[in-house]
């Protein structure tokens, strides 16, 4: 049997900038995506903390320690700057593996750098 797990986590973020102008995705400065093994183009569920709503769309990377996370295309009507969210990546795993996984989980301060590894 396969569960899906989280994989990864960067908890409470802060929303830098919206552009509806783009074809999509979600913009993550890519020290962030780095700490917390998420790839371009993978797949995340972002949560908004400030209106209770999920979305669910791909990830760009950023410039490196720009602390960037910028909603993109349809998404960008979904959060606006200031908002934090909560960025997830799941994985598929067998029952036995899962039973002993631990995610990569990062915090982040109001400017998006790393404050915490758990």
């Amino acid at each position: 049997m396969l569960r899906e797990m989280c994989k990864s986590k960067i908890h409470a973020a802060t929303v830098t900038e919206t552009n509806l102008n783009y074809n999509g995705s979600i913009t993550i400065d890519k020290a962030l995506l780095e700490a917390v093994d998420i790839l371009h183009y993978e797949r995340v569920q972002v949560l908004n903390v400030n209106n209770g709503t999920r979305v669910e769309t791909y990830v760009i990377e950023g410039e490196h320690s720009s602390g960037v996370i910028c909603l993109n295309g349809a998404a960008a009507r979904w959060a606006q700057p200031g908002d934090r969210v909560i960025i997830i990546s799941y994985c598929l795993m067998e029952d036995k593996e899962a039973r002993n996984w631990k995610p990569k989980i990062i915090l982040v301060d109001g400017n998006n750098k790393l404050t915490k590894m758990l």
